[in-house]
């Protein structure tokens, strides 16, 4: 039984990650092509400055998560997906960075390096995050031993850069209602039919990917044996119908409520078809690592659960007063600030 709840865990963590961060991540990719001036791109800084870092806390947490309750599964999983995780560390360190230097210097070409340090440090990320995780749905080249047969080439199938483009789509939408949300003006009305347009894309990769997944992976097993997974893939409809339905009413909040459910919903659809497996083996199923022979001991896993149900409603408790704080829009008077980014 607790494996299953950490197997829960482990995907709700990861929903949380890609719900709050996916906004940041598709904020800071749209930046260069959405803000027409320095002030714009200013309030776009700001929209996502106070609150990217305490975003992450939820990639560390479901990154030690995976650590502690299932340790074979991080080992093979930082093995096999080395390198695209390290592209994703120094994308994100780099990402950090540019918060925090390009206001150092009041030079036009030093803003312009540190904004294509942003652009970068947002879209690898979520189109890294999408390929390895698109990769884990579809199965690893693992042995017996938790040897991957393989390399950086072999996670970039069509399947893998679905997922890596869905991802990417995913984030871009929500970053644009997020930029909608925190601005005014020509700035707000150009984040909501940036919004609406790739909201089209965003539903067309939707499609390619429940589809594609029904011939590179395994995910639908579970659906056709459990009934009732199936409210999971209709929740996540839903909410990608509701986006679109918001956006027309320029109800942003509402929207962006609606693509965070499309985004847990999303995640959710992958997670519930692996189970019971974390990665399956394309090579040898029997090589499979399931939340059974790759998890911690009993007592390890009821001690993290007593540390989560005591800390995790604090980190909560603590994000949701931090979003309360900062929940106004971004004025062009705010920018004065000497705490401005």
């Amino acid at each position: 039984m607790l494996n299953i709840i950490w197997f829960i865990l482990w995907g709700l963590l990861w929903a949380i990650y890609f719900m709050l961060d996916g906004f940041d991540l598709g904020a800071g990719t749209l930046m260069p092509f959405i803000a027409k001036n320095e002030d714009e791109k200013r309030v776009i800084y700001n929209a996502m400055g106070p609150l990217w870092d305490g975003n992450e806390v939820w990639l560390i947490t479901a990154g030690g998560v995976t650590f502690a309750a299932f340790p074979t599964t991080y080992a093979v999983m930082f093995n096999g997906l080395y390198s695209a995780l390290l592209l994703l560390l120094f994308a994100l360190i780099v990402r950090g960075v540019s918060f925090e230097f390009r206001g150092k210097v009041q030079s036009e070409s030093w803003k312009k390096v540190w904004d294509f340090c942003m652009f970068i440090g947002s879209f690898l990320p979520a189109l890294l995050l999408g390929v390895a995780f698109a990769n884990i749905f579809k199965g690893l080249p693992i042995d017996k031993d938790g040897i991957f047969h393989g390399g950086l080439f072999t996670l970039l199938n069509i399947y893998g850069l679905i997922g890596g483009v869905l991802f990417v789509l995913m984030f871009l939408v929500h970053g644009a209602i997020w930029i909608a949300i925190k601005s005014e003006g020509e700035l707000h009305e150009r984040a909501g039919n940036t919004a609406n347009k790739i909201w089209v894309l965003e539903l067309i990769f939707a499609v390619i990917f429940l589809i594609a997944s029904a011939f590179a992976t395994n995910l639908w097993k579970n659906y056709t044996k459990h009934i009732l997974l199936w409210i999971i893939p209709l929740l996540a409809v839903l909410g990608l119908i509701l986006i679109k339905v918001y956006l027309v009413k320029k109800s942003y909040w509402k929207a962006w409520f609606s693509s965070a459910l499309f985004i847990v919903m999303a995640t959710f659809f992958g997670v519930a078809g692996l189970y019971p497996n974390m990665i399956p083996s394309s090579l040898d199923p029997s090589a499979s690592l399931t939340i059974y022979n790759s998890s911690s001991s009993p007592l390890t896993l009821k001690v993290m659960l007593v540390v989560a149900i005591i800390f995790v409603p604090i980190v909560i408790g603590y994000q949701l007063w931090v979003y309360n704080l900062f929940k106004g829009k971004i004025k062009k008077e705010d920018l004065s600030y000497e705490e401005a980014y």
